[in-house]
């Protein structure tokens, strides 16, 4: 009795590491084949595993406009914005969210969109750098950028401002950062010093170096005061 129940087991193990191995291959080829090129067909797959290849209706509004599409699960949001919708001021770096190039909104929290799929946030609100500003009038972070020059190549400046207008809105509803103090006597709105802008900002390079005019123009539109340009112009 005892041998049986144990080669039960070894069969139900060896089912369950076939199955898992069979899913896994499935997966990678999923992930490592374009789109366009994928069938499930193709792949032969059994229809458990055949449903990751089929597109899934999304309904989400970016910048204000609803959008009703069908996408593939494995599809991620930077990948939506730029290829789908020639949305390209959301910038593709690293691709890894390391560089905080794709930085958008998400009903109002700042994320990296490569890091996530676009199926994840049906219903949800997006906003990336087209949508911060209202037609011709900027958005007072981004004047406040091209004030203080805060971007040299532009390409991370997409990213860097999404991210600055997010962290604006944080120390409004007193989010602490890793160099916050004080909490307990200041809850609310946090005045925010130059090393909270850099610890809150960390996640965004700037290959440039135009770090110390971004955080001068993030300080300016916090605070409501004028801060003086770090540089003059030529001529």
């Amino acid at each position: 009795m005892i041998e049986n129940k144990s080669q039960e087991e070894q069969e139900i193990k060896g089912n369950s590491r076939r199955d898992f191995l069979k899913k896994s291959s499935v997966i990678t080829a999923i992930a490592l084949t374009p789109a366009a090129a994928v069938k499930a067909s193709d792949l032969k797959l059994d229809e458990r595993f055949s449903d990751a290849l089929e597109q899934q209706s999304l309904s989400i509004e970016i910048n204000g406009q609803q959008h009703e599409l069908k996408v593939e699960p494995r599809l991620t949001l930077l990948d939506l914005l730029r290829e789908r919708l020639k949305l390209t001021g959301t910038k593709k770096g690293c691709d890894q969210g390391q560089c905080g190039a794709c930085t958008v909104h998400i009903d109002g929290v700042r994320t990296n969109s490569c890091l996530t799929l676009a199926i994840m946030h049906d219903g949800a609100k997006i906003t990336t750098i087209e949508g911060l500003s209202n037609g011709n009038q900027l958005h007072p972070m981004q004047e406040a950028f091209i004030k203080h020059d805060g971007f040299q190549c532009g390409y991370c400046t997409s990213g860097q401002i999404c991210s600055a207008v997010a962290l604006l809105n944080e120390a409004k509803k007193g989010d602490a950062s890793y160099v916050s103090g004080g909490l307990r006597k200041a809850p609310a709105a946090l005045e925010l010093s130059d090393e909270e802008i850099r610890e809150r900002m960390s996640g965004n390079i700037c290959r440039c170096g135009a770090y110390p005019n971004i955080v001068a123009a993030i300080r300016e539109v916090q605070s409501g005061k004028t801060v003086e340009q770090n540089f003059d112009f030529a001529g």
